[in-house]
């Protein structure tokens, strides 16, 4: 009989209602969920029992979650809540129904470029949203990207994916992201927005030309590539593909950081240019020639000047340039209305025809952002995203702007009304306290007793025991605002080397041993079981040839000890 699942059916803080399992990943479990606080279905992602046991893990687990709980957009898998406590560690999100990028690339192959077009246009504004708001992806790929039935874009796990690889990398499983790792990354060095970019243009490029633009026989091989090689040119691929998408992918992809596009928002405008300009046109050269030549190959000789127009061609010529003329104005006219329409909809005449349920914005400029949050109520009426800027003419916590302003009509909706607030951090300074040679988790807590922000970013190496920080930026002792934010660069340990495991089936137990070794792995163990092949011969290994192993990894094996007597 099948085990029956531990959360199905419990109710998480007397709020989330556990229905079914939808995935699995290394680290967490997640289950489609009832809101009954909102009336709403939601994802619960919950952290496998094992990882709960890790107690920094957990911190991490915890502060990635809160972080990206900060973001709002259409295209970004919105984060819920966060859920932190001794036995229990989950975050709950929105739920999407509809399936990965990869599952629709690996069923449809080459997209049409208009379609790539689209779904790129998404993911960049996607980016955009969380690169300004300091938070890295730091995993794009078409696993981690969702694709609705109306063909709009959530990028989910953002902060989260990087936890989840480190979970596959820790069991010695291949992860699918070398393909669309970016050539910093592959080096070691510390990943920033540029490195989601090129992540992104990689899956553009696959998009388009129905194949990944690096492949090789081992993960080393590919991750040589991609800091090293020229992909091939996509309109060879492809002639169909507009040069300037050719282009524009070709840039977010670069293996300069220089020549890379610098931010999301830039690539998203080029996108956007690329949407929206109109076919090029043939000049009026090219035309004139070509109808030249059309008139000539029927023995019709062009007509060169008006002067030799007949009056009455000429009248009918006048005639219906004043009717084209007309015509014209008549559409502009239209364009305009339409234009002034759409407009007063948006912001006047949609409010009053609107069937839906509505009620009128509250003010929340002047209160204290604190008194927002610890209000029951308004959480469960409203879907609050703050942004922090430091003002010198206002305390601490005050909501300083807020959209949609104050007294207007506004759509209730379950998911919560969205309402976007400015609050201040004020202007007193603090001093960033010295967190290096400290675990990331305390430099986090002590930065966070200062009044500042902690954001992590991750260096191989040598000297620096994981998960120490190795350097804070700015520096121990520099005065900043209260709420600005601190780099710390954390250790994660020295540089993984992984070797190609070799094929010992077949050889003597001693020599399979022996080539073990010398591959840079470790014995780990010998099964021996009856069999018909020759006692003492390898019949078996565990990890299997051809596949990539840390440096050091044990290998078991399974030795014949002849047929049964």
């Amino acid at each position: 009989m099948e085990e029956k699942d531990q959360y199905i059916g419990q109710t998480l803080d007397d709020r989330y209602e556990i229905q079914e399992l939808i995935g699995e990943g290394g680290m967490a479990v997640v289950y489609r969920a009832m809101d009954n606080r909102l009336h709403r279905e939601v994802a619960v992602k919950i952290m496998r029992e094992e990882m709960a046991g890790d107690e920094e893990f957990k911190r991490r687990f915890c502060g990635e979650s809160q972080a990206v709980a900060m973001l709002s957009h259409p295209n970004i898998i919105a984060v819920f809540d966060v859920s932190h406590s001794d036995k229990l560690e989950y975050i709950v999100m929105e739920l999407v129904n509809g399936i990965t990028l990869r599952q629709y690339m690996d069923r449809r192959g080459k997209l049409a470029w208009k379609e790539a077009l689209h779904f790129s246009r998404q993911i960049a504004r996607a980016l955009s949203h969380a690169h300004e708001r300091g938070i890295i992806h730091r995993d794009i790929k078409p696993q981690n990207i969702m694709l609705l039935r109306d063909g709009t874009i959530k990028v989910a796990d953002f902060g989260i994916a990087a936890l989840e690889n480190e979970i596959h990398e820790a069991n010695g499983q291949a992860i699918g992201s070398i393909h669309y790792i970016a050539p910093e990354q592959a080096r070691g060095e510390i990943p920033d927005a540029r490195s989601d970019i090129y992540s992104l243009g990689v899956v553009m490029y696959e998009m388009l030309a129905g194949e990944v633009p690096y492949d090789g026989d081992t993960l080393g091989e590919v991750a040589i590539k991609h800091m090293t090689a020229d992909p091939k040119p996509l309109r060879e691929i492809n002639p169909d593909i507009p040069e300037e998408l050719a282009r524009v992918t070709m840039k977010a992809m670069a293996t300069k950081l220089d020549e890379r596009y610098q931010t999301a928002n830039e690539l998203a405008e080029d996108l956007e240019a690329i949407s929206f300009s109109p076919k090029k046109q043939k000049t009026e050269g090219e035309n004139d020639r070509q109808t030249g030549e059309t008139l000539k190959s029927r023995g019709v000789k062009p007509v060169r000047s008006v002067s030799e127009l007949s009056k009455a061609s000429y009248a009918r010529r006048r005639r219906r340039a004043s009717r084209v003329s007309y015509l014209f104005g008549t559409f502009l006219l239209l364009a305009l209305t339409v234009s002034l329409v759409s407009f007063l909809w948006k912001f006047w005449l949609g409010d009053v025809f609107s069937s839906a349920e509505r009620t009128g914005m509250p003010s929340f400029i002047g209160m204290q952002y604190s008194e927002i949050e610890s209000s029951t109520e308004l959480l469960s009426k409203y879907n609050f995203s703050v942004t922090f800027v430091t003002d010198t003419a206002h305390e601490p916590g005050v909501v300083l702007t807020q959209d949609p302003a104050a007294g207007r009509s506004v759509m209730v909706t379950p998911n919560g009304i969205a309402v976007a607030l400015t609050v201040s951090t004020g202007s007193n300074l603090v001093e960033v306290p010295d967190v290096v040679n400290r675990n990331y988790s305390d430099a986090l807590l002590l930065l966070s007793a200062a009044g500042l922000v902690g954001e992590i970013e991750n260096a191989t190496s040598d000297s620096v025991t994981r998960d120490y920080v190795i350097a804070s930026s700015p520096m121990a002792g520099e005065q900043l605002s209260q709420g600005s934010t601190v780099y710390i660069t954390v250790s994660s340990g020295p540089e993984i080397v992984y070797v190609e495991v070799p094929n010992l089936v077949g050889l003597a137990e001693d020599a399979a041993r022996s080539k073990i070794e010398s591959a840079r792995l470790s014995y780990g163990d010998t099964e021996y079981v009856v069999s018909d092949y020759e006692a003492g011969t390898v019949i078996g290994q565990e990890p299997a040839a051809f596949t990539q192993a840390e440096e050091h990894t044990k290998i078991y094996l399974q030795v014949s000890s002849g047929p049964r007597s």
